[in-house]
């Protein structure tokens, strides 16, 4: 068991694993060129416990991001490509009858894992989709009334294509709810993409990619999240923005209280990572035009016409006073 998993808690962990967790960065950077700051997010949505929405075009490297991930924290990884005959029984497992001991054993699937890449998620139907909204929220399966425990760490990376349409199903709200956070990773910068090519030429860069952590150690880390203190202030204030978001014409529901703890726990995590063992007002303004746009469902027909959930958001950080 590593050093850290060993060590007792109290500031001097918080901050110790505040540099583990910028190391993972760095890392996962090593094999994933250009993009820090999405990097960046992806880990404060894993090491806050959270789960992951990727949109974007293809080619951008989403696969090769989850699976930078899982090989800097020597997890196990699995990739469910989502299509339209895919069961739900496909991704939970499924009891079988074994004829030589006449009985029902149970056979996993592949959501028993530690880092699960979801590929394609929209082109599965709403059955299949909601086969996850267990896993994602409780940390468990349950096949034939049994209930069966997924070992932790666990985090969902599900990815989805915005140009081809069709053949698709839109992510039900409870399962949009239930990632920490949304978000896209965009072309390149040329001297970027310049580099990406240099580093293509003689080997994968993923295959030379060595692990900064084990599984314990992320455990370890996402409990140090949850020790970043939070005044009661500024709980007051966190509440006081996803209130604001509940309100008005533009959209038919607000943030649930489901949203309030991520962007309480991706805020900890923030403040972690930046080497602080407490949450500031920035840190939940950050944090909030982060977690919570993807939330707001707008009404059909909204007045004064339509009013993105982005802008919104941003209006509410800069309109809700900040305690002194």
């Amino acid at each position: 068991m590593s050093e850290l998993v060993q060590r007792g808690g109290g500031t001097d962990r918080v901050l110790e694993c505040s540099g583990h967790a910028r190391r993972l960065i760095a890392g996962v950077c090593g094999a994933f060129l250009g993009k820090e700051e999405v990097v960046t997010r992806a880990v404060l949505t894993l090491i806050s416990g959270g789960h992951l929405l990727v949109e974007d075009v293809p080619g951008l490297g989403k696969t090769l991001l989850a699976r930078a991930i899982a090989k800097c924290v020597s997890a196990d990884f699995k990739r469910i490509q989502f299509t339209a005959d895919l069961l739900p029984s496909d991704i939970t497992g499924v009891t079988v009858f074994s004829p030589e001991r006449q009985e029902f054993t149970f056979r996993k699937g592949p959501v028993f894992t530690n880092i699960l890449l979801g590929d394609e998620i929209n082109r599965a139907t709403p059955r299949t989709q909601s086969s996850l909204l267990e896993a994602m929220e409780e940390e468990s399966v349950t096949v034939d009334g049994e209930r069966h425990a997924l070992a932790p760490p666990f985090f969902v990376m599900a990815t989805q294509n915005p140009v081809e349409l069709e053949g698709t199903y839109p992510l039900p709200f409870a399962q949009m709810d239930r990632f920490m956070l949304r978000l896209g990773i965009g072309y390149l910068a040329k001297g970027a993409e310049v580099q990406m090519l240099r580093a293509q030429q003689e080997a994968d860069p993923l295959e030379q990619l060595a692990p900064v952590m084990d599984c314990a150690a992320l455990v370890a880390i996402q409990r140090a999240v949850r020790a970043v203190a939070v005044e009661e202030a500024l709980l007051g204030y966190l509440v006081d923005i996803v209130a604001a978001s509940r309100t008005g014409d533009s959209f038919e529901y607000g943030v649930s209280p489901r949203g309030s703890l991520d962007l309480q726990r991706f805020s900890q995590a923030m403040a972690l990572v930046k080497g602080r063992d407490y949450v500031l007002p920035d840190d939940i303004k950050e944090s909030a035009r982060l977690v919570l746009p993807h939330r707001l469902i707008s009404r059909k027909v909204a007045r004064g016409g339509a009013v993105s959930a982005r802008a919104v958001i941003e209006r509410i950080v800069e309109s809700v006073p900040v305690p002194i």
